[in-house]
């Protein structure tokens, strides 16, 4: 079975642009913007969805570093929008924990 994308990305056997990094997360702009400002945080450990993260200090990680980034990033002010889809039926795409960080504009609700 070959790597997912994701941990081709952490590792930097796919180049990405990258906005920000911690002990056990990174954070990158995805390819495919919803919004103006919509950047991935990733944890560097694979785990699949948000259902086989073991506790929650990788969440809180990600959580952390999505704040720091939204913040370098100027959109804490106006808000932004904070999300983790888990599974087909919650829009994941890439089988590989992450949260999206989505600002710069209004957003609606609800999203889909």
């Amino acid at each position: 079975m070959s790597e997912c994308v994701f941990c081709s990305i952490v590792k930097g056997d796919i180049e990405s642009d990258k906005v920000g990094e911690s002990e056990h997360c990174i954070a990158f702009r995805d390819i495919s913007p919803q919004a103006p400002v919509h950047i991935l945080v990733v944890p560097k450990k694979h785990f699949r969805s948000m259902n086989d993260m073991p506790d929650g200090s990788v969440l809180g990680a990600m959580g952390m570093l999505g704040r720091q980034v939204a913040k370098e990033l100027g959109i804490t002010e106006k808000g932004y929008r904070a999300v983790i889809n888990t599974g087909e039926h919650g829009g994941q795409t890439v089988e590989h924990m992450h949260l999206h960080i989505l600002g710069g504009r209004a957003l609606k609700w609800p999203p889909g």
